[in-house]
């Protein structure tokens, strides 16, 4: 008795059409193929099932020359996949993971008071009393020393300066890119170090510095002065704007050896994409700008409702639209909500969690508490260690097994998971009080988001080839 000839279904893909070609999504692997005429009409073919013979037959019936060949191109590439096939989803990463990157939160004080941080505003989740405002260089120096202990097996290791506000430790950073150097160039190693900062205390000479030391820069600014100056204010009320303009604009002429980005977070009422853009952009002259909607609790004023966040998704595909348009020139457009996206995708990632938080990056306070990313640092409940003791394996693996998709089974039908893999654990955690919980109330837009990607990666590759591999090698050595 012969055992029963294996019967072809079609794999888990999402099929769309760009630059007037047929592309295939594939979610198992991550990966994007293009369909040519031949392997269009063998997903037609095979309906509710076939056997290799059926859907050989069914192929020449139509016209398919080389049959056998696009069936097992398309089971290669597993577009179309038989029942005893395994489901390959992302493994648990090991245990010993190296790390990347360390984010040092110099300080966990900050001179603006602005009304949405998730550090300090009505959603916080980090409990600071009674631990060190600023952090020493005790335990600095511990934290460069841990970092390179923990990052076994990399040659380039990174570093980033977080608050509160980054510059008021100055003196300290300019103490931790000395040491950091020192310790990684005995080892035959490079570090790389980048900020993030309101830009309030810009000086000609902390530009000079960071200049100097290739650190790259990320200013967070809301747009311009009537937008910005809503929510980013000091502690009396009054808006920062005057005082960030022209300190970002002396950064941009005088810090040279970096791109200087800008990071904008969206609010009700400040939600005029475009507009941000082109004065971020345009006006001030950030290399990059990037926008991310707050993080809160869908009761706060400040909150951004459906209808604000479907107007969001309208304007972020005109930018879209116009980074697709420069890249077909052959140029960078600086809308990094796309470049972000199409890096992933050039990579061709398969997410087991949304991002690096506990895995190749953790979080360090000014009391040298270990935490998942920045967004957690200074929370007892989401401690996952001290820098002197190093980090609790149970509680990491505890907060990686949460947020591993595989447990997310809203995701598992979803054929965005691998780019999304369920949506920030911080984002996760202020609305549903659970870091691994799915971040469902942002499903549709993502899905929306991601495709248009996906779609301007198809016609990039379809009309302008040479524009992804040069994109690729600069990521690569970003």
């Amino acid at each position: 008795m012969t055992a029963a000839e294996p019967v072809y279904r079609l794999g888990e893909f999402h099929a769309l059409k760009a630059a007037g070609r047929q592309f295939l999504y594939l979610v198992p692997a991550g990966a994007i193929f293009e369909l040519d005429d031949a392997a269009a009409v063998l997903l037609d073919s095979v309906g509710g099932g076939a056997t290799h013979a059926e859907l050989r037959q069914r192929l020449e019936a139509r016209g398919v020359a080389e049959a056998e060949d696009v069936i097992e191109e398309l089971r290669a590439a597993r577009a179309i996949v038989t029942g005893d096939e395994p489901n390959n989803t992302p493994a648990e990463p090991p245990q010993d993971f190296p790390l990347q990157t360390l984010v040092m939160n110099l300080t966990n004080q900050c001179n603006l008071s602005c009304q949405y941080c998730y550090e300090f505003g009505e959603d916080k989740v980090a409990t600071p009393e009674g631990k060190p405002k600023f952090m020493d260089l005790e335990t600095a120096k511990s934290s460069v020393d841990f970092l390179l202990e923990q990052s076994a097996g990399r040659g380039a290791v990174h570093i980033t300066f977080f608050g509160g506000e980054t510059l008021m430790n100055f003196p300290l950073l300019k103490q931790v890119v000395a040491y950091a150097n020192d310790r990684a160039a005995r080892q035959g190693r490079t570090i790389d170090f980048s900020l993030t900062t309101n830009a309030t205390l810009l000086t000609p000479a902390i530009i000079e510095f960071l200049s100097e030391n290739r650190i790259g820069v990320t200013v967070s600014m809301d747009g311009p002065p009537e937008l910005h100056d809503k929510l980013r204010v000091f502690a009396n009320g009054r808006g920062s704007y005057d005082i960030i303009a022209p300190r970002v604009k002396a950064l941009i002429a005088h810090h040279r050896t970096r791109p200087i980005t800008a990071r904008v977070t969206l609010t009700r009422g400040v939600t005029d994409v475009v507009r941000i853009f082109r004065h971020l952009k345009q006006d001030l002259g950030f290399h990059e700008v990037g926008f991310a909607p707050v993080t809160t609790s869908p009761d706060r004023l400040y909150a951004i409702d459906d209808r604000g966040m479907d107007g969001v998704l309208d304007q972020f595909h005109t930018l879209a639209e116009e980074w697709l348009e420069y890249a077909l020139r052959g140029q960078m457009h600086g809308f990094s909500n796309v470049s972000d996206t199409i890096a992933e995708l050039v990579q061709g990632v398969n997410k087991s969690h949304p991002c690096g938080a506990a895995l190749g990056l953790v979080g360090v306070g000014p009391s040298g508490d270990i935490a998942p990313c920045h967004r957690f640092v200074d929370s007892d409940t989401h401690a996952l260690g001290h820098i002197s003791r190093g980090i609790d394996r149970a509680k990491q693996r505890d907060f990686l097994s949460r947020g591993h998709i595989n447990t997310k089974y809203d995701c598992h039908s979803c054929w965005a998971r691998p780019l999304c893999a369920g949506g920030c654990h911080h984002e996760a955690f202020v609305r549903y009080g659970d870091t691994g919980h799915p971040n469902l109330h942002y499903c549709d837009w993502i899905r929306d988001w991601t495709e248009t990607c996906l779609k301007i990666y198809c016609s990039l590759s379809a009309q302008n080839p040479e524009f992804l591999d040069r994109f690729a090698e600069r990521k690569a050595l970003a």
